[in-house]
């Protein structure tokens, strides 16, 4: 059986690896203060052990007895005056042993009080040790707490038994103040991490906001309502975010409306020639004559629902990124093929009537289709013998020629301006009074314009002078 885990949502996600980093920095900060501060204690402690053992040493042989004006001539003295002249540290004690080692020693100390249970005067295990070692520093791990130690042998030649001078030094407390801004620093850092925990929820949640309106807007999309979009404020990488998605969204919605009217415009107009066919079907005898007519018929509005196929599908392909491939074209060889080709769409007048002679990105064949549907056309509504004009000329500036115009122009009897706003419409074929209504399916002036917008470019309807119509396809040379 397959255990679902529960989602994590990117706002905890961002706030827990912010967390886990913070505590991480804020623990490895505690850690090394009171790793450095430990460490000070530890200097500051051999230190004053260096710096007491030493003073001692230089007393030893510069001292002077009170009593004689000379040396000292025994240990025990020496020791006891030199004690009397001292100040230790509060957490310092500074001791003079005599004796030899190995035997009980005698103890010398100051008058001065500590902590009950931690003076080394009062320990006589520790006190043994001390006077028994070779060494002249150590530390004693006690039951009472850590004890550094340093000491000063003096030999017997100073008269009198042998001693020593003991500098003790209890740093529980140093340590103490080390370990409690150790805890101080950990109790802050738990206070700046909910600080933390606040302020990244807040600041996380209004930065993903566009991400959570993404997803709310994604949901609620359908087929039916692609309107819907996200603000976009700022100009960080969720505001680039959020105009990516509308600009997608604004695909989508060009694909399901060109797919919509697509359905439409194939269900619309197929359904004529499909009632035709099956009525002439159904109607069909057995005399051959009728058959004959019958097929011919069938077919012809076969041949008629191809067309309008293949139109709408080239009409659905012009929202595609791919439907014009633009390349350096010649303008002049261009509309020169262009008339070769149409002067075998009908008996007129056909004229060459200029070409624009500079390069051009366009998509040849598109154009040239472009051009022949509009040859075709003004053959539809001209009589054999009219004339036809075809070209093609640069505009623009006079210093940059950043236009090109192709057209096609004819004599016939001209188009209505009531029909001059709907002819480049899916369908509409215009009135009666351009010519003789033909079979086509009203998709030819649409494909054209399909094609124009599809070099960013437009097509116009212009008078001929002396009547008639002219189309011109306006172009960008840069298309």
């Amino acid at each position: 059986m397959t255990v679902s885990l529960p989602r994590i949502s990117a706002r905890v996600r961002i706030l827990l690896w912010l967390l886990v980093v913070m505590a991480v920095a804020l623990g490895a900060v505690a850690v090394t203060v009171r790793s450095i501060l430990q460490r000070d204690v530890d200097h500051r402690i051999s230190q004053l052990l260096t710096q007491e053992t030493g003073e001692f040493a230089n007393f030893v042989p510069q001292g002077v007895d009170p009593d004689t004006g000379g040396r000292f001539d025994t240990a025990d003295k020496l020791l006891r005056i030199y004690l009397q002249r001292q100040y230790a540290d509060p957490d310092e004690e500074l001791l003079g042993m005599t004796g030899r080692p190995g035997d009980k020693p005698g103890v010398i100390r100051q008058r001065r009080e500590l902590p009950q249970g931690i003076a080394l005067w009062q320990d006589d295990a520790s006190l043994a040790r001390i006077h028994a070692s070779k060494d002249s520093f150590g530390t004693l791990d006690r039951p009472q707490g850590e004890l550094r130690w340093a000491k000063v042998a003096i030999g017997p030649s100073t008269g009198g038994q042998p001693g020593a001078f003991v500098v003790a030094f209890h740093p529980e407390r140093e340590r103490a103040v080390a370990d409690k801004t150790f805890w101080t620093l950990l109790a802050l850092s738990g206070v700046a991490l909910l600080m933390t925990t606040g302020i990244g929820w807040a600041v996380a949640g209004r930065i993903l906001a566009p991400v959570r309106l993404v997803r709310t807007t994604a949901a609620e999309l359908t087929e039916q309502d692609l309107t819907r979009r996200i603000p976009v404020e700022g100009r960080d990488d969720i505001a680039a975010l959020a105009e990516t998605f509308n600009a997608m969204l604004d695909r989508l919605e060009r694909a399901f409306a060109a797919q919509r009217v697509f359905v439409d415009d194939a269900g619309h107009e197929l359904r004529t020639p499909i009632t035709i066919v099956r009525g002439h079907l159904e109607l069909m005898g057995d005399d051959p004559a009728d058959r004959e007519e019958t097929v011919r018929l069938v077919t012809d509005e076969l041949d008629r629902m191809s067309r309008i196929v293949e139109d709408l599908l080239l009409l659905a392909g012009a929202e595609r990124p791919d439907f014009v491939t633009p390349e350096p074209v010649q303008l002049a060889e261009l509309t020169a093929d262009v008339f070769v080709k149409v002067r075998t769409l009908g008996d007129r007048e056909w004229q060459l009537d200029g070409v624009a002679d500079l390069e051009a990105r366009l998509d040849p064949q598109r154009i040239t289709q472009a051009m022949v549907q509009l040859a075709q056309n003004a053959v539809q509504h001209t009589v054999p013998g009219q004339r036809i004009r075809i070209g093609s000329r640069a505009v623009g500036s006079r210093d940059e020629e950043d236009r090109v115009e192709l057209y096609v122009a004819d004599h016939g009897p001209g188009i209505p301006p009531e029909d001059a706003e709907v002819i480049f419409e899916r369908f509409r074929r215009g009135t009666s009074r351009r010519g003789t209504r033909t079979s086509g399916a009203g998709l030819g002036l649409a494909i054209v314009k399909a094609i124009a917008e599809g070099h960013h470019g437009r097509v116009e309807l212009r008078r001929t002078e002396g009547g008639g119509a002219t189309f011109v396809l306006t172009l960008e040379t840069a298309s």
